[in-house]
């Protein structure tokens, strides 16, 4: 009867643990010039202008802790040249996944 009960307490500490192991957040980053006047012409550019990626490896974290640190997000700046009423949007998109 004390061997079942040790077991069984045994078995639900471990299950109430946090599983702490190395992780790795992969992000890329992607700018686009969304669109723009230039000398009184509007431009539309849908490509990126510029695209990277990098990876941040967390050491003996829970999944928890690198969910907290692995985010994603969207910036949107415009930009307005007063002088000659040229504009221009950009967009950096930050892409993040945990694995």
């Amino acid at each position: 009867m004390k061997t079942q009960i040790l077991v069984a307490m045994a078995f639900v500490s471990i299950s109430f643990a946090s599983c702490k192991k190395d992780r790795t957040c992969t992000c890329t980053t992607t700018t686009t010039i969304s669109k723009g006047v230039t000398g009184g012409v509007e431009y539309t550019n849908s490509g990126p202008f510029s695209s990277t990626e990098d990876k941040t490896v967390m050491t003996k974290v829970t999944k928890k802790a690198a969910q907290a640190n692995c985010v994603s997000n969207e910036n949107t700046n415009v930009f307005t040249d007063i002088a000659n009423g040229n504009t221009q949007t950009t967009v950096t998109k930050r892409d993040c996944e945990l694995k």
